[in-house]
């Protein structure tokens, strides 16, 4: 049996320019296991909740913007490059005033509702229960249904499950199959209730203790459908809650939730997204890191009554908060995404790692349009889509998924932030895929010091070294949407041969666009090139600024539609 070559890959976000050596040491012990790093952890949240569902994930069959039965096709292929391993739905809070019954059966018939939670946003249903699974089903990921307990029953609930999962002659069933759907979709995630503490219900977790008891036993496994049950679990740091629903309803879930954000807190402004200090920074990062010390008390009160660790404690609910963006409607909690959330998403990730026996799933908040998104979306014309820093630490993160967490040990400087606070200056990760490579994540959340890392491990040999650096000139530097007619302008003045290569790496719904522009494209006012200039700063500063120039017509497009066949 040929041997597998040993890979060490290494994902790496900076500040400043990192190299290699020895003013931090990372011992790596590659022949040790810290367990699974259960791909859920890398799981997505979607809300109705501004314009993640609406404008984000689905534009409906009619719109402008290209889209594959509904769903933006832009934003359907960037999620399906990401692997979404889970996606949770319909809320946070919505899910609690969702009634499923009034998102099934023709889009065109279902009656609209008010969204109470989020704006007051007037809601038409066209998104419901076979949207949802259908779109898991296109991304290959597990759907995580989070069912109304707050002013639902059991037997709304009850009747969802039968709907969804059963292949048998049951009302419900047949219902589904009026509505389109044959056969049953596989449901594995049952979250009963949302934040019942407080857009829940707000009770008392004794009460809610005995409504999981009683709803447990009613949503039902249908067929070869196995629920995995999920209690509405606690807010950061109420020890309390958890205590008692691990008193009192015990080993009749399967996972318990825990809510935690990166927020400055829950009165007034949340802070800029975009407009911070160094300060400022360090602080989030220091709050960011304290949600290790939440996930120990919360695993240490559910080991007296598990220790065997068969209840997951599952992070459905995490990320940064932050001011909703100027100009955008409030309570849609649309924020830009810097690499400021980027450090966030990374060095939580690195303690989920941490904590596998215990720590099952996570859900990062919100995959569109909505706090730490991994896209932002418009509507404009045939539309925009960016990805956010968050998203490529996601991208770069995958090896992580199913990988074997394996422990190591830094040396590195620290530094003293405000509230009496100690971060270190580097974070690191460490797993071993099924491939035999080893995958070795690296932050630098220092802004100013760059940092010499020596890894030591018990390695025999290494057969390749490779790595990707995710990093940027400011920690508040952010992704914007792409400009079209830029691109085209930037593309008619390249080689036709190196524009073709661009222009078929862009999303196909860009691309034509792009062309037609370029196409179409005559003069180009001076003050259009030296915005263009100092954007790209040298990589146009040759271009003429004190006339008109000449670029683009239909003698370029054909030149470099050739040079795409070409290639």
């Amino acid at each position: 049996m040929k041997k597998k070559v040993l890979t060490i890959v290494l994902f790496i976000l900076s500040n400043t320019f990192i190299s290699f050596a020895e003013d931090t040491k990372i011992i790596l012990h590659t022949k040790q296991s810290a367990g699974t790093i259960h791909k859920e952890l890398y799981g997505q949240f979607a809300e109705h909740l501004g314009t993640c569902i609406y404008g984000g994930l689905w534009v409906g069959n009619n719109s402008s913007i290209p889209n594959i039965n509904g769903y933006r096709k832009d934003v359907l292929h960037a999620l399906q490059d990401l692997k979404v391993p889970v996606l949770r739905w319909p809320g946070g809070c919505f899910a609690d005033e969702y009634h499923w019954m009034d998102g099934i059966g023709p889009q065109d018939k279902r009656p609209k509702m008010q969204n109470n939670n989020w704006g007051g946003t007037i809601e038409d249903n066209s998104f419901g229960t076979h949207e949802f699974l259908n779109l898991c089903e296109l991304l290959g990921a597990e759907p995580y249904i989070s069912g109304n307990v707050g002013s639902g029953t059991v037997e709304e609930l009850a009747k969802w499950v039968e709907y969804m999962t059963s292949d048998g002659d049951t009302p419900m069933a047949n219902l589904r199959r009026k509505n389109g759907r044959q056969k049953a979709w596989k449901v594995k995630y049952l979250g009963v209730g949302n934040e019942s503490w407080g857009c829940g219900g707000n009770m008392r977790p004794e009460y809610y203790s005995d409504l999981f008891r009683r709803y447990s036993v009613y949503c039902r496994n249908y067929d070869t459908n196995r629920l995995y049950k999920i209690a509405s679990g606690a807010s950061d740091y109420d020890y309390n809650w958890t205590k008692v629903l691990m008193d009192n309803v015990g080993n009749r879930m399967d996972g318990l939730s825990l809510h935690y954000y990166t927020v400055k807190g829950w009165s007034g402004s949340k802070g800029s997204a975009t407009k911070f200090l160094n300060d400022e920074y360090y602080w989030t990062i220091g709050k960011c890191l304290e949600i290790e010390d939440v996930i120990k008390k919360h695993c240490s009160i559910m080991d007296r009554r598990d220790p065997q660790k068969k209840i997951g404690l599952l992070v459905d609910e995490w990320g940064t908060w932050w001011d909703e963006e100027p100009g955008t409607i409030r309570g849609h909690l649309y924020q830009q995404n810097t690499m400021r959330d980027a450090f966030v998403a990374a060095l939580t990730l690195n303690i989920f790692h941490r904590h596998v026996d215990r720590v099952k799933m996570a859900n990062i908040a919100q995959v569109v349009n909505v706090l730490q998104s991994m896209i932002l979306t418009d509507m404009k014309g045939n539309g925009h889509m960016v990805l956010t820093p968050t998203y490529h630490v996601f991208r770069m993160y995958q090896p992580f998924q199913d990988a074997t967490a394996l422990p190591l040990e830094i040396s590195c400087d620290s530094i003293k932030v405000r509230e009496n606070q100690t971060i270190p200056t580097i974070f690191s990760s460490a797993a071993k895929t099924k491939d035999n490579s080893i995958v070795v994540s690296l932050a630098n959340i220092s802004l100013d010091k760059s940092q010499d890392i020596d890894i030591v491990s018990d390695l025999s040999t290494i057969n390749n070294i490779t790595g990707e650096i995710l990093k940027c000139k400011n920690i508040s530097d952010y992704n914007d949407f792409e400009h079209p007619q830029t691109i085209a302008l930037i593309l008619a003045y390249l080689e036709p041969n190196k524009a073709s290569q661009i222009l078929q790496n862009l999303p196909d719904e860009i691309q034509s666009d792009v062309a037609r522009r370029i196409a179409t494209m005559d003069r180009t006012s001076p003050d259009v090139l030296r915005e263009v200039e100092r954007v790209l700063e040298k990589k146009l500063s040759t271009l003429s600024s004190e006339d008109y120039t000449a670029a683009g017509g239909v003698e370029s497009i054909v030149e470099i539609s050739l040079g795409w066949k070409q290639n």
